[in-house]
């Protein structure tokens, strides 16, 4: 019930936007609790991905005293990677096209994420 309310979520977040291509909720230790994904992209090898990453910007603004984390962005030739906590026992993972407007998604990411704060 609650990973089709999750879905639901990642539909309306992925149609807000046409520079989003792919969403997924991830719990803290790595596991995929509700994704919209393409075919081609594997859900375990995203899940353990996002929250490696978010673990490791976790310390990294710890050790270099730049407060608490609020994203991590990853940028690479075909487009963004986009992680933020929901709430405190799950990951928002978003991928966004090489062109993407990010302050938009950026808003509509962080929305997103508070929907999946409360819902969890």
């Amino acid at each position: 019930m609650k990973s089709d309310m999750l879905t639901s979520i990642l539909v309306e977040l992925n149609g807000t936007s046409g520079d989003i291509e792919a969403s997924g909720v991830i719990s803290t230790d790595g596991l995929m609790m509700a994704s919209v994904l393409p075919a081609e992209l594997d859900e375990d090898r995203v899940g353990a991905m996002s929250a490696a990453m978010l673990s490791l910007g976790d310390r990294t603004a710890q050790e270099l005293n730049r407060g608490t984390l609020e994203q991590v962005l990853i940028k690479g030739d075909h487009g963004y990677v986009l992680m933020t906590y929901a709430g405190n026992e799950a990951v928002l993972t978003v991928m966004a096209k090489a062109n993407a407007k990010l302050g938009l998604i950026f808003l509509d990411v962080k929305r997103a994420a508070q929907s999946i704060a409360e819902l969890l």
